[in-house]
């Protein structure tokens, strides 16, 4: 007669050092953002030619600019001559040209070298060979993503693949249309905080009737514990009074026009490792990307994204931008009340995950297997 193993009901997480050694925090920029896609700017953010940003992705600075054809392209914020950063700039606009101001090498939009103080007279240069290094970039969702591999991961089978494990099928997601959505609002946060806490977080619901109460008020089951990414396929409902996704449960806007009836009052959340997370509703998105720049400090940039006529029509959004903005700040304050404990001795074994949090598991068991297991040190 053979018998069942019992699960236990709480296992290990990742070990505090994990959250606070910066030498585990470089493994991740170079085996994790500089390897993998990394969702670095909204398209419409660079709407005509030469308007560019640029973003930290791992150890690198990385440009994305629009080119006169009116592609996306994106580069490493380096001049090939002695290596001074081209645009100290979050974001602006060039005209024609990328110049370092340095001593004036000068790049077109898609990265040649096309001027330079006597090039006239080095003709064995090749303006090619010399012009800016390339970042791979596709854009999905009405972003742009990067990746710095010198061979980048397939992107159907790293990114998309989130959404379809999440929710069954790709379509799910693309119902939403979030590429043909206006950005209602941005909301960016700096958050004291190791990246992996915000994202663990995220993942789970266990803390939401402690600290959650509108988003309880709107979405009655997440007050039970249970995280709306612990179901692949399944979305909140809302609750039997509430109208819309609003902070007082006030009705929102039209149903977004390809959202059928069965994604209709339900909230769907997606984690796209390793800093995106996707949240859909009936009658808009909201997107959170982030930047993590130190073991104890993320930049998160979240957007609400609505329908064109609803952002054109200056309809106000604030009673749905309020709901996950007080989510927000509730989770980063979570989030930076545990990050001191990381480097007690209290949490050197690191602490441990009840049975609606055991999915997070999964996550700490890829981010050491993305570290090369035994290198990075133990897990438990």
């Amino acid at each position: 007669m053979t018998t069942t193993p019992i699960t236990p009901s709480l296992i290990a997480t990742l070990p505090g050092r994990y959250y606070t050694d910066p030498d585990v925090f470089r493994q991740e920029q170079e085996h994790v953002f500089e390897s993998m896609w990394f969702c670095a700017v909204r398209s419409s953010d660079l709407d005509r030619p030469g308007a560019f940003r640029t973003v930290q992705v791992g150890r690198e600075n990385v440009i994305i600019t629009r080119t006169r054809k009116g592609e996306l392209r994106a580069f490493l914020n380096v001049c090939r001559h002695r290596g001074a950063r081209l645009c100290l700039e979050e974001s602006g606009e060039n005209r024609r040209t990328l110049q370092c101001p340095y001593h004036a090498w000068t790049y077109d939009l898609d990265g040649k070298l096309i001027a330079a103080p006597n090039l006239i007279k080095m003709p064995d240069v090749d303006r090619v060979a010399y012009g800016l290094i390339n970042v791979a970039l596709r854009e999905w969702l009405g972003y742009a993503w990067v990746c710095l591999a010198d061979e980048p991961p397939s992107f159907e089978e790293t990114v998309v693949r989130a959404a379809v494990e999440r929710l069954g099928d790709v379509a799910a997601i693309e119902h939403y249309g979030t590429e043909n959505l206006a950005l209602g609002k941005r909301i960016t946060y700096d958050v004291k905080a190791n990246w992996k806490l915000i994202v663990e977080n995220f993942m789970e619901c266990y803390h939401c009737a402690t600290i959650h109460p509108e988003l309880t008020e709107v979405l009655p089951e997440f007050a039970d514990g249970y995280a709306a990414q612990y179901y692949v396929g399944h979305g909140a409902e809302f609750g039997d009074e509430v109208k819309g996704f609003t902070v007082d449960g006030s009705e929102g806007f039209g149903r977004l026009p390809a959202v059928g009836a069965g994604q209709d009052r339900r909230y769907y959340a997606i984690t796209i490792k390793p800093a995106v997370f996707v949240n859909l509703v009936p009658d808009h998105v909201i997107l959170h990307r982030m930047f993590p720049l130190a073991e104890d400090r993320t930049v998160v940039e979240c957007d609400w994204l609505y329908a064109p006529d609803v952002v054109e029509s200056g309809a106000d959004v604030s009673r749905s931008v309020e709901l996950f903005h007080r989510v927000n700040l509730q989770d980063f304050e979570a989030c930076e009340r545990t990050q001191p404990a990381m480097a007690s001795r209290a949490y050197r074994k690191g602490g441990v995950l009840v049975p609606n949090e055991h999915h997070i598991g999964i996550f700490h068991e890829w981010l050491v297997e993305r570290l090369g297991g035994a290198h990075a040190g133990p897990v438990h």
